[in-house]
């Protein structure tokens, strides 16, 4: 018997319940009441529409004493979420956003836990370019000898990192339309380089910023002129 893919498909068709799972692709658990500001719903509706979500089986919550917080159910929630974005028709200010929160989404994001926008597209691209990842079949990437000495050097176990679906993921940016590096190894970079004070995450979005840092080391460990990508720190 094939899927019934009509009634996830009808959970995400929503438009409150689409922004409230949007809000949540940061990885991040967010209690009620920020999910329904950042929906524009009221407390009620918001409630409502978690209670389908979690029965539906895309969000999970978790309490803490009186307090509930939602997350994505999985990585696959996620992915399927950033695939429907790719299909959408093209945002008209795409180009030019004109929001400085448009500006700052397409510059750089943390896309479920790893990379994405520009900044993430960069820093892939350099990857494949240096020889360390390289595109491989069913949307993966492999990790050469020399990628692998480059992610140990940063201080990232491989071999620890296990998942069924693949170590080195291609993911499709839905913003630049091409693929960044996601999958375990993907979500660890991020957390590495966050911990370094290469990327800076920005407080209530999944916006990231590349740091003066990261700009001076990734141009070191990668060979890579990040100059002209948009994304850095504040002035």
């Amino acid at each position: 018997m094939e899927a019934n893919i009509a009634s996830p498909a009808a959970l995400i068709g929503d438009p409150g319940r689409a922004a409230m799972l949007q809000a949540l692709q940061d990885g991040r658990a967010h209690p009620a009441g920020a999910l329904a500001w950042a929906a524009g719903l009221t407390a009620q509706a918001a409630s409502n529409h978690l209670a389908r979500l979690v029965d539906g089986g895309l969000v999970s919550v978790e309490r803490e004493g009186r307090h509930r917080y939602y997350r994505l159910a999985s990585a696959e929630v996620a992915h399927a979420l950033e695939a429907l974005a790719c299909l959408a028709a093209p945002v008209r200010s795409l180009e030019q956003p004109r929001s400085p929160q448009a500006r700052a989404l397409r510059d750089g994001r943390c896309c479920y836990g790893h990379l994405a926008g520009r900044l993430g597209i960069a820093v892939t691209d350099a990857l494949v370019a240096q020889g360390f990842l390289c595109p491989a079949d069913d949307k993966q990437y492999d990790v050469s000898a020399e990628g692998r000495a480059w992610f140990e050097d940063l201080g990232l176990d491989l071999d620890a990192m296990r998942s069924r679906r693949g170590v080195a993921r291609q993911c499709l940016d839905w913003t630049e339309r091409r693929h960044h590096l996601a999958g375990p190894l993907g979500v660890s970079l991020l957390s590495r380089m966050v911990a370094l004070g290469w990327i800076e995450t920005v407080a209530g979005s999944r916006a990231a910023r590349l740091t003066t840092l990261g700009r001076e080391a990734l141009r070191k460990r990668l060979g890579v002129d990040l100059d002209g990508v948009a994304g850095r720190e504040a002035a």
